[in-house]
């Protein structure tokens, strides 16, 4: 073996075969101990020539030591426990279409098949009414096309086949599936396994299935029956699993509207939503953080809860993501696999090391094989296989190379212990709350008023501002009004002053009045008397509008109430 060195001699070269024939992607590999002898093995569900050539692999170091047909594409690959017998060897879960194909020693265990959908009624009406002989063909396609414009139930598979197909072609079609009855199923688009009670290595797992309908199922490892479902805004892409079933547990899943939904324990939709900016093509949890890779050449991180902490820009798009853990140095990173033939290892948004590849890489794990702990297993676009292995001497420098803020702006601050000033401070603010919120308001509702109370002219050229003070016992009262111009350094000429009253309750000397020129800052009083003429002892309002000359639209106008007159009350 070779040292590396395009990744600083962290990894050391241990096998490549460009001509492994091996085409799958990182959903498709899994390591596991096979056969109990603690020796882990590569398990991979290759793609073949995607029409046919579908296989289960088996890989033991360097060479293929099994391999079993897949009837249909492989969209996920998990290696679970799914019982507590001796020895314990881990079954391999393969989900293909609709079914999921459990195998144990490397033999066909098991077949569990998703349950079927709701099948249009008319849809099923129309098939019968063929079955009968009452429509013919052409007859048939127009009224499903009717029925999938307006139906609220999809059609079925068959349906959809037979609106594809040519008119030459139906008459064949429909004579072969006609006796045949109508179902609708969905199919498998993402696969995980989570813990049933203990966190422990070797503990029993449950399967978790993502569907092309929206929906979540949780598996009984025994049984293989439903113990859960859960519902999602659209259809999941992507899933990381943590916790435990009987406990706790968080399900992350990407989904093809481009948003990120994390469900939780008891709930049948999701609690938290991340909103990107656009598609995710990677998802991995590290530690109690999420980091998505996105189709806009990114990486970013997110809390459990949505909230987001950083981006790093990438040299190319984003082909496949892994997790990387060394639980015997507790060390968590990210691989993330570029368009550009490399291999980056990130930890939060610090990039650790680069890894160039000959082709570009389609799949990543990272884990234990054979009796190597840091194995790091990537598959090529081009069918190719590579393994190479970290080396125990190896360090990661976490330099922050990123640009952006320093990597000193995450730590957190030294903040001092709480005392019992403040202890006892928080203790009062919770009895009393209610009353310091209303002694807030009270203070809040003065100061509004007392604001009210300076009217403020509307006008940006001509902006005034008037108060209004009335002096006096009664039945005279003297009312002074201060007007000031606010420009910064324009005067204002041509005003007058009008006021508007009931001439039952008041007389005043002077209704109209001119104001001399306003120079900007000044505060020009104008006085004017007002006589109360009623002896019911009332007030009313008197309205104050300041206009220019010529104009009927005020400039400002001011309400003031005016006093009792006590001198009248009094006789």
């Amino acid at each position: 073996m070779s040292e590396a060195r395009s990744d600083g001699g962290k990894w050391l070269d241990a096998h490549y075969d460009p001509v492994a024939s091996l085409y799958t992607f990182s959903a498709c590999m899994d390591l596991a101990d096979l056969h109990g002898d603690a020796e882990s093995k590569l398990v991979v569900g290759d793609l073949g020539t995607g029409t046919s050539g579908m296989k289960l692999k088996v890989y033991r170091g360097t060479a293929l030591v099994s391999e079993s047909a897949l009837l249909d594409l492989p969209t996920a690959l998990a290696a679970f426990l799914m019982d507590l017998h001796e020895p314990r060897i881990p079954a391999i879960a393969v989900a293909s279409g609709p079914f999921i194909y459990i195998y144990k020693n490397l033999r066909p265990y098991f077949k569990f098949t998703l349950p079927g959908l709701q099948v249009n009624g008319l849809e099923q009406d129309v098939w019968q009414q063929v079955r009968e002989g009452h429509i013919d063909p052409l007859t048939l396609k127009e009224m499903l096309e009717g029925l999938r414009e307006k139906a609220e139930v999809p059609l079925s598979v068959r349906s959809l086949h037979f609106l594809s197909l040519e008119p030459q072609q139906m008459d064949e079609f429909v004579s072969l599936h006609k006796q045949q009855p109508i179902r609708r199923q969905t199919v498998i688009t993402c696969m995980g396994t989570l813990r049933k009670s203990t966190a422990d290595e070797d503990g029993v797992s449950c399967l978790v299935i993502g569907t092309e309908n929206n929906d979540v199922y949780v598996l009984d490892p025994e049984a293989f029956t439903i113990l859960s479902k859960m519902s999602l805004p659209a259809a999941p892409t992507m899933m990381d699993v943590t916790g435990q079933f009987d406990v706790e547990f968080r399900i992350t899943v990407a989904c093809r509207n481009g948003n990120i939904y994390i469900l939780r324990r008891d709930s049948v939709k999701p609690k938290y939503c991340i909103e990107l900016a656009s598609h995710p093509v990677g998802l991995v949890r590290q530690g109690k953080n999420v980091v998505v890779g996105c189709a806009d050449e990114s990486l970013q991180g997110f809390t459990q809860k949505g909230k987001k902490l950083w981006r790093a820009s990438l040299p190319a798009p984003v082909t496949t993501m892994a997790a990387m853990e060394l639980p015997t140095r507790g060390f968590q990173a990210v691989l993330v696999g570029l368009a550009n033939c490399e291999v980056h290892l990130y930890r939060d948004k610090n990039l650790l090391s680069a890894i160039k590849t000959p082709d570009v890489v389609s799949g990543v794990c990272f884990g234990r094989y054979g009796r190597e702990d840091g194995t790091l297993i990537m598959s090529m676009r081009g069918g190719g296989l590579m393994v190479k292995i970290l080396k125990r001497t190896a360090t990661f420098d976490e330099r922050d190379n990123a640009p952006g803020p320093p990597l000193a702006q995450s730590v957190r601050l030294n903040v001092p212990k709480k005392t019992k000033l403040y202890v006892d401070q928080t203790l009062r603010e919770r009895e009393n709350g209610v009353a310091m919120h209303r002694a807030f308001q009270m203070d809040l509702s003065r100061l509004r008023l007392a604001s009210s109370l300076t009217p403020v002219s509307s006008s940006l050229s001509e902006p005034l501002k008037m108060n209004a003070v009335v002096q006096g016992l009664g039945p005279s009262f003297k009312l002074t009004l201060n007007v000031q111009n606010t420009a910064a350094c324009r005067p204002v000429m041509n005003l007058v002053i009008s006021f508007l009253y009931d001439e039952h309750l008041y007389r005043m000397r002077n209704p109209y009045l001119r104001i001399p020129l306003l120079v900007p800052g000044l505060v020009y009083p104008v006085q004017t008397f007002v006589e109360c003429t009623s002896d019911r002892g009332i007030s009313d309002i008197i309205k104050v509008f300041v206009l220019h000359e010529g104009r009927s639209a005020p400039l400002l106008t001011a309400h003031i109430n005016m006093p009792v007159s006590e001198g009248l009350a009094l006789n």
